[in-house]
């Protein structure tokens, strides 16, 4: 597997633009599209939040109807989440537009939302950004990282990434954008992530293949404990690389997942240090676990933890707070075999073994944690799982973002 520069326009086949709508913001981009020269394979996962975007339902009855998609719509600054039946039509109206725009069919179309929740979209100035959209897209890579930013609200910079891997003897290319920053937690969150790959590939192979990922990539990830309305992870394959096809099972497979994992951790992680507010991304690695969903629940049970964030915010060991998250977590554990460390590039240090304090240096431990990107380790001793979960510090710039988002 290979890093290469670019986003959703590295694959084969794949072109993007953005425009500035003015659909909330007035001094910037706000519309984005991707769109496949050929129809492609869909995949997707959605928010398990039980109150649903008005495009989060109309992605899921696409998807599930099986048609193949050749473009994407999104918009940022509004959400059109409970909206009611004037937002579901506002959807078919957009579809329809990109449909006109492109000439393609309407239910080829998926759509993505972001901003508040609760308005309704001005129509007319989003159909006619369709229009625009439709004449400025290309492939190039310039236009796949415009995509990436007008997607963002409070998002601080563009995600995007993108790898090859070789399959059937052909490059295959997997790229991706996404936007997200805070109303994140674990399960999905308001975030966004849209995938290309120019794979050849079923569309039930896709399916699982992403499935299986987001578990372990944007469902570890939590900045505030709000699962959102509109989260969306999509995956296109158009199969213009030409492989043979990748089949469930073999050695190609193997690494169109890792490849895909790849992507998905990257953005997942650039999505929990750019949370509202943050000035460090919290990693957390639960190890020496008896199964993997021990892992999982200690890890998350942990970064989710609101005073753990803040002591990361403050640079403060204070690792009561973390054994006290493993401790309402529901996850079974003896706490008197627990080791705790916090690394990060300043260094390593162990804080607690066997439960309890080890004589540390709360100088060298205050180092460690003021550093941009800050890990803590629980070991529990009990297994060979582990687990990952990332998230932030939470700071006084997350009240200030959220105290006035709406208005």
């Amino acid at each position: 597997m290979e890093i290469i520069k670019g986003g959703v326009t590295a694959a084969k086949g794949y072109e993007a633009a953005s425009t500035a709508a003015g659909i909330k913001y007035k001094d910037r981009t706000d519309m984005a599209m991707i769109y496949s020269r050929v129809p492609c394979a869909a995949a997707g996962t959605f928010t398990t939040n039980v109150v649903k975007a008005a495009p989060v339902k109309w992605d899921q009855q696409v998807i599930a109807g099986g048609a193949a998609v050749q473009a994407v719509i999104v918009n940022s600054g509004i959400a059109n989440a409970c909206t009611g039946a004037e937002g579901f039509g506002y959807c078919k109206e957009t579809a329809a537009a990109a449909a006109e725009a492109l000439g393609i069919p309407s239910d080829g179309v998926l759509i993505g939302s972001t901003g508040v929740i609760g308005k309704q979209l001005p129509i007319d100035r989003l159909t006619a950004g369709i229009r625009v959209l439709a004449e400025k897209k290309n492939d190039t890579l310039e236009n796949g990282t415009e995509a990436a930013k007008a997607i963002m609200t409070t998002d601080t910079f563009e995600k995007e990434l993108a790898v090859t891997i070789e399959a059937g003897g052909k490059t295959v290319t997997i790229g991706g954008m996404a936007k997200g920053s805070g109303m994140i937690h674990p399960n999905m969150c308001t975030m966004l992530a849209f995938i290309t790959t120019d794979a050849v590939i079923s569309k039930e192979t896709l399916q699982k293949a992403l499935s299986e990922d987001i578990k372990d990539t944007y469902n570890m990830i939590s900045v505030d404990g709000d699962t959102s309305t509109n989260d969306t992870v999509v995956l296109l394959a158009n199969g213009l690389a030409e492989n043979q096809e990748i089949m469930e099972g073999t050695e190609d497979y193997r690494k169109f997942q890792e490849a895909l994992h790849a992507v998905n951790e990257y953005l997942a992680k650039k999505i929990a240090g750019d949370g509202e507010g943050a000035t460090a991304l919290f990693e957390v690695k639960a190890v020496g676990c008896e199964s993997t969903e021990q892992a999982r629940t200690l890890a998350k049970s942990i970064v989710c933890s609101n005073l753990t964030k803040t002591a990361i915010a403050g640079h403060d060991a204070n690792w009561g707070r973390i054994l006290c998250a493993m401790g309402y977590s529901g996850a079974s554990f003896d706490p008197e075999k627990v080791d705790l460390f916090f690394e990060s590039k300043a260094g390593r240090i162990q804080i607690i073994e066997n439960g309890t304090a080890v004589d540390y240096s709360e100088e060298e431990a205050t180092k460690i944690l003021s550093e941009a990107e800050v890990t803590a380790v629980a070991d529990v001793k009990m297994g060979g799982f582990a687990a990952t979960a990332w998230g932030c510090d939470l700071t006084h710039g997350y009240i200030e973002i959220n105290a006035d988002y709406r208005s």
